[in-house]
């Protein structure tokens, strides 16, 4: 069985062919390193998976079952959780309820207008448990937007695992980040239980290769070179793409 599966997924924009027949097979566990240089649709191929844009051909399959007309909001439910690029947290709300919301997402209580976060104890109670996870606990109360960068790029790690996701995606969870503060995500990230399939996009590649089993190299919306670590360093068009060779 395959944890993720991608073939000849095709997406263009107007005239702009930015997903071209891409072919992407993830194994129970794996963790994959999806990198290539800005403009390769790295970030497109995730949004594809998660059902944000609608592929113009190909398939996608999660675990074996077809999730290509699958929507968006339903895909969580059947386990993929995903972290942006760029943070999209509630700035203004706590840590804490902002995990909660998280949890809200796949409870059944999100059909109720009237409902009170603050009445539901399961929900909070687990909400904690999920910053213990991360490290936050100590900052449960403290607003987001008092929060430095590095925290809130675990919180949103966070609310990501908060759905207990089979594959999960991260797009470039360690961008901008100081060195303390990658250290910090990586043993976060690392720590994450195999049950977890783990996909990544990221463009610091020092952390990223040390983390990854297999890497997958885009350019310009395909697929040019996939192996593992040593295979991919040493490849000649992955020389050509990043140094120009």
């Amino acid at each position: 069985m395959i944890a993720l599966a991608v073939r000849s997924l095709e997406k263009s924009f107007g005239g702009l062919r930015v997903t071209a027949a891409v072919n992407l097979a993830v194994e129970p566990g794996e963790r994959r390193l999806i990198i290539g240089p800005n403009g390769a649709g790295k970030t497109t191929l995730f949004n594809l998976v998660t059902g944000e844009l609608r592929p113009d051909g190909g398939s996608i399959t999660l675990f074996d079952r077809d999730i290509t007309r699958i929507p968006s909001r339903r895909r969580a439910h059947l386990g993929i959780g995903r972290t942006y690029q760029i943070i999209t947290l509630f700035p203004r709300e706590t840590l804490l309820r902002n995990i909660t919301l998280s949890l809200l997402g796949l409870s059944p209580l999100r059909w109720n207008p009237l409902v009170r976060l603050e009445r539901r104890a399961a929900l909070i109670a687990r909400a904690r448990e999920v910053l213990a996870r991360v490290g936050l606990d100590h900052l449960a109360d403290r607003p987001v937007a008092q929060t430095s960068y590095g925290e809130r790029r675990r919180v949103e790690v966070a609310m990501a695992l908060a759905q207990d996701p089979r594959v999960l995606l991260l797009d470039e969870p360690f961008a901008g980040l100081s060195i303390e503060e990658r250290r910090d995500v990586l043993r976060l990230v690392t720590a994450i239980p195999r049950a977890v399939t783990i996909v990544m996009i990221e463009h610091d590649m020092d952390v990223a290769l040390d983390f990854a089993e297999r890497i997958t190299v885009l350019h310009l919306g395909e697929v040019v070179v996939e192996g593992t670590r040593a295979e991919v360093v040493a490849h000649p068009r992955t020389r050509e793409i990043y140094l120009g060779e």
